[in-house]
């Protein structure tokens, strides 16, 4: 996609920007699935998790700033089910150490 469209809504971000922040949005969503697939480096769903909440805090607040609404609410709900997903994640992975250790 041209830069001149990317922006288009967004002029306070830089296409630049916005193209790193869809590389980030795909590699958090493989982050999400390659892991428990593959059954290697489990480690990553939770981090890949909290790195979305992250990006998804800026979605809806950007969303907020150019007058979205209602619309806000696709990243914060999105937001909030990969906190939840870090959180089980973690606390999952944390349990499975303690037992391991036993």
């Amino acid at each position: 996609m041209p830069v001149a469209e990317l922006t288009k809504q967004t002029p306070m971000l830089s296409g630049s920007f916005l193209r790193f922040v869809g590389v980030c949005e795909v590699l958090g969503g493989l982050g999400l699935i390659l892991p428990g697939l593959l059954r290697m480096h489990q480690w990553l769903t939770p981090l890949a998790a909290a790195c979305l909440v992250v990006i998804m805090i800026g979605a809806t607040t950007v969303t907020l700033m150019i007058g979205g609404g209602v619309t806000a609410l696709f990243p914060l709900v999105t937001g909030l089910l990969a906190a939840f997903v870090a959180y089980e994640r973690w606390r999952g992975a944390a349990q499975h150490m303690a037992a391991s250790a036993r």
